[in-house]
């Protein structure tokens, strides 16, 4: 993974010392919270229900043990004990004092770590595959192109105060992980004709207030064309971008506004306007020089099979269902892909402990050549485990109550804090995935019932994805009391799709019955056990669920 050279390093140094300054200044009286907030949202402080909210950069989700392990410290000096993975691939500390923060920043500096552009109006961390560099799905390791970009988007001085905020994802393997489509800009590695490898260009994806699915302005644009074709695109929306009505302010509602066929003859001119003076130079040594540091792992020669896991599978039951639901293959022989739930039944989905960080640094090191991803859908992941360590990862994870076997899975819920400690929330969103995770927390029944994502968010701002989850849970606020609007039919992959609303919004204690007759009534439509929900849904449509869901209404 990229390591910070000496300009890197110091370059974050120097912002925790001016915002050290900064928060100073603001708990002397100096600047008040109006004048703080703009210099706060850069370095990624947000003021929430209770407390300041500090949300640290992890680019592209990929960290290393002693990374993790710091996150562990800082959860414990300075937290109440865990943080909070989002679905940015980013954590999210929620009780961090503000006269400490400066600390934290100077803590994170020392592991090559910042909270720089997690928040306001700005390009924010750019997201990728969980599986990227180890699944053999992809045309090839799509990180360093998403390191690229962080390097050319941070403190990029045209793009440091946009319409809004700014999203972009990149993936190189068909089966699309990174909700490419749901972004303001996704990219998705392809392969021409003449065999070069390259990027479509998805624009104006997003959720939110007005939810959108991106469209493709360019079936391909080489890679030392990239980071052009990107400023150009940029260019067009800071230029068109409105910045009178924040809620009409994101590209995907210029990109909808303006049509895709005009929108896209804007950027292709302003992408010919480019002076040779004006061209971003980006030399193949350096590309390389980035590229080797993704290089694959020291993999050992080892067979497809292991004897070693297949005994241990047949000893052990509940081993053996969590290889089957939480390991993916890997492109290397002889190892896999885990998947580290955190998503145990009735915990708030996302939240990790610091002592829970700690062993998932340890097991990184001792099992996954010292790498962890985080997943924009709340989870953790070692890539590279070989199959004969599977079952002692897992006796360890089980100790640390983290071997929950539950990925893709009804129980793996999406969510975001809500109204627990967001003061842009309506309603609560953590006890309702709580209530639905006790609610279908039988193996037999989650296996029964297979993949199905279920998606909730406290607001229309859409953090928990809701508009593209198989289900979307969404908390609306009606006149002080808090009902949850259901919506059928979204997803997040290469067929991305915006959920349809059922209905009329349920109360809290309504919604797992609710969901429960849905799911009944997927039983008696699906045409095998292997037909996924989502699939049931779009074949026979959704008259049978809403039916179902209201059906004690």
């Amino acid at each position: 993974m990229y390591r910070y050279d000496e300009f890197d390093a110091q370059i974050v140094r120097e912002r925790a010392a001016q915002f050290r300054g900064q928060v100073e200044r603001r708990l002397s009286g100096d600047i008040t919270e109006d004048q703080f907030k703009p210099l706060r949202l850069m370095n990624g402080v947000y003021l929430q229900l209770h407390a300041y909210m500090l949300r640290i950069a992890i680019p592209y989700g990929t960290l290393r043990g002693e990374q993790m392990r710091k996150f562990a410290h800082i959860a414990r000096k300075y937290d109440k004990g865990y943080g909070h993975w989002t679905t940015r691939q980013n954590i999210q500390f929620n009780w961090v004092a503000l006269k400490d923060i400066p600390d934290v920043l100077d803590e994170l500096a020392e592991v090559e770590m910042h909270a720089i552009q997690t928040s306001g109006n700005c390009i924010r961390n750019t997201t990728s595959d969980q599986f990227a560099g180890a699944t053999a799905e992809e045309i090839e390791d799509p990180r360093p192109w998403c390191e690229i970009i962080r390097q050319w988007s941070t403190f990029h001085p045209e793009f440091s105060f946009l319409p809004r905020k700014f999203k972009i994802a990149v993936t190189a393997a068909e089966n699309d992980r990174a909700a490419i489509r749901v972004h303001d800009i996704g990219l998705h590695m392809r392969r021409n004709d003449a065999g070069e490898t390259g990027f479509e260009v998805i624009v104006g994806g997003g959720q939110g207030r007005t939810p959108h699915v991106g469209v493709t302005i360019k079936p391909f644009v080489a890679k030392d064309q990239l980071l052009d074709y990107l400023e150009a695109i940029m260019r067009v929306y800071n230029r068109f971008g409105r910045r009178d009505n924040k809620y009409k302010a994101r590209i995907k509602i210029l990109v909808s506004e303006t049509g895709a066929e005009e929108f896209t003859r804007l950027v292709d001119e302003e992408f010919e306007a480019q002076r040779d003076a004006e061209k971003i130079v980006l030399p193949q040594a350096e590309v390389d020089r980035i590229t080797q540091y993704f290089a694959p792992p020291a993999f050992e020669d080892l067979p497809d099979t292991s004897d070693v896991l297949e005994a241990a599978k047949a000893k052990d039951e509940a081993f053996a269902r969590w290889v089957r639901v939480n390991v993916r293959p890997h492109k290397q022989a002889g190892y896999g892909i885990v998947t580290i739930s955190c998503k145990p039944i009735g915990a708030p989905p996302g939240d990790v402990t610091d002592t829970q960080m700690e062993v998932t640094a340890d097991l990184a090191e001792r099992y996954s050549l010292d790498e962890i991803r985080i997943t924009h859908e709340q989870n953790m992941v070692l890539p590279h485990v070989k199959l004969d360590d599977l079952f002692d990862l897992y006796q360890e994870l089980d100790s640390a109550g983290l071997a929950t076997a539950n990925y893709e899975l009804i129980s793996d819920i999406i969510c975001c804090p809500g109204l627990d400690y967001c003061n842009l929330a309506n309603a609560r969103s953590i006890p309702v995935a709580q209530d639905l995770q006790n609610t279908f927390a039988d193996l037999e029944r989650q296996d029964d019932i297979g993949e199905l994502k279920i998606k909730i968010s406290g607001c229309i701002n859409a953090c928990g994805h809701h508009h593209v989850g198989h289900i979307g849970i969404l908390g609306v606020d009606r006149k002080g009391e808090e009902f949850y609007q259901i919506t059928f039919g979204g997803r997040a992959d290469e067929k991305a799709a915006i959920g349809q609303i059922a209905g009329p919004g349920l109360r809290a204690e309504d919604v797992p019955s609710a969901l429960e007759r849905v799911i009944e009534a997927y039983r008696e439509v699906r045409s095998s056990k292997d037909e996924r929900f989502i699939d049931a849904l779009e074949r026979v449509g959704h008259d049978p669920f809403k039916e179902a869901l209201y059906a004690a209404g």
